[in-house]
């Protein structure tokens, strides 16, 4: 329920916070189930806020199983259509808990719909394809064992920055793996090896590799060349958004630094944050506008400030 109710305000939020999405092979995402997203995991949960936010059907994500310890939180991320994984550095006693997550999965499938699993297992912010944990190949092969129809599609998500507010994100999608894709006639433990190396070669042409360090190359990859009338047409209202926002923004970019900048997830932190914040600071402009000026102008707040964020954004510097 909670997961429909933030699905269009999540576009919204998603429309201001990145400059440009270049989606490779767009038509991809109409596509409906039983269907796995195999994707890698460079950016914590906003990987899954963009895969969630743009593909047109519902999608179910596998989170990492520690989020879930506590019922407040657990209770939270089921109803944003999420689902506990376990890792062996989580507790060796949690990973039978998988068994009934991929149930959960199966269910998922058999209903059509689309789940996302994140295949390299772990979140670090470098641009850079790690080694494939066997989740991905397991739940597909429990999958097919079942006679469920599951198709496997390859997600490389590519960012700009980590760390950047109005970033430029590169979505590929690659060829979609089905059963008859994997050899199956040398046993269990080589078919999951034999279905890693099929998706590990798709994702290796999907994820963009390069050294942090190489700051040319990021730029020659993800650079958005803006028009010089867009420029002036933005320009009022981008030093607009700046000032109107400043007292939003730079507390929660100061907060998401001390709290996310040393474990890979300041950009989620960012994100959740402002999702949450923005509307009622929003709110709290209006009043203010209300106050003194009276009859319809609090609700131009409503559209004049997100547009003025967005122009920002479009006009600020890139690298």
């Amino acid at each position: 329920m909670l997961y429909r109710l933030l699905y269009i305000p999540a576009k919204f939020a998603l429309w201001i916070y990145c400059r440009h999405i270049n989606i490779k092979n767009k038509e991809f995402l109409s596509l409906k189930g039983p269907l796995l997203i195999a994707a890698n995991h460079p950016n914590s949960f906003l990987d899954a806020i963009i895969l969630s936010t743009l593909f047109k059907a519902p999608v179910y994500s596998l989170a990492r199983g520690d989020a879930f310890t506590k019922p407040f939180y657990k209770k939270l991320l089921l109803s944003l259509n999420m689902f506990p994984v376990y890792r062996i550095s989580e507790g060796v006693e949690n990973l039978e808990n998988n068994y009934e997550t991929f149930e959960k999965c199966k269910e998922i499938f058999k209903k059509n719909g689309i789940v996302l699993i994140f295949s390299e297992g772990r979140c670090i912010n470098e641009w850079k394809l790690r080694p494939l944990k066997k989740g991905t190949a397991r739940l597909a092969q429990s999958s097919w064992q079942d006679g469920i129809p599951l198709k496997i599609l390859p997600a490389g998500i590519n960012y700009q920055s980590f760390t950047s507010f109005g970033k430029n994100i590169q979505l590929n999608f690659g060829n979609v793996i089905s059963e008859k894709d994997i050899p199956t006639n040398e046993g269990y433990g080589k078919t999951i090896n034999g279905f890693n190396d099929i998706l590990r070669s798709e994702l290796g042409s999907l994820v963009i590799e390069i050294d942090k360090s190489e700051r040319q190359a990021l730029q020659g990859i993800f650079f958005i060349k803006q028009g010089m009338l867009k420029k002036i047409m933005l320009f009022f209202p981008a030093l607009t958004g700046y000032i109107l926002h400043a007292p939003l923004y730079i507390p929660i970019q100061k907060f998401a630094a001390a709290k996310g900048g040393h474990n890979d997830h300041y950009d989620s932190l960012m994100v959740g944050l402002l999702f949450i914040l923005y509307p009622i600071y929003l709110l709290l402009i209006s009043l203010l506008v209300y106050s003194f000026m009276g009859n319809c102008w609090w609700l131009a707040v409503f559209i004049l400030l997100p547009f003025c964020a967005w122009s920002y954004v479009q006009l600020k510097k890139q690298f």
